[in-house]
């Protein structure tokens, strides 16, 4: 009997896609009174940009993250359907 292997690259694609389904969700469900806990989000990241000036080529990184509680529901329902997959 061959057993089913599951890949890593499929459970990033399901988590991810369960961040951002969810914090669209969140997005949403900021608009109705009683949902507005979902929304309640923290950001964390670069606040300002570095650049990196090499004379040739300057290369500016940022990165920023918004995590809401919907989108953290999202994650762990990804991992749950993942789980059962």
């Amino acid at each position: 009997m061959a057993t089913k292997e599951k890949n890593i690259w499929v459970l990033l694609i399901f988590i991810l896609s369960g961040l951002v389904v969810g914090g669209l969700l969140g997005e949403l469900a900021s608009r109705v009174d009683w949902l507005w806990w979902l929304s309640y989000s923290q950001s964390f990241g670069l606040q300002d940009p570095v650049t990196l000036d090499l004379s040739v080529i300057q290369i500016t990184f940022a990165l920023m993250f918004k995590i809401n509680i919907s989108s953290i529901i999202g994650m762990i329902l990804a991992i749950f359907i993942y789980k059962k997959i």
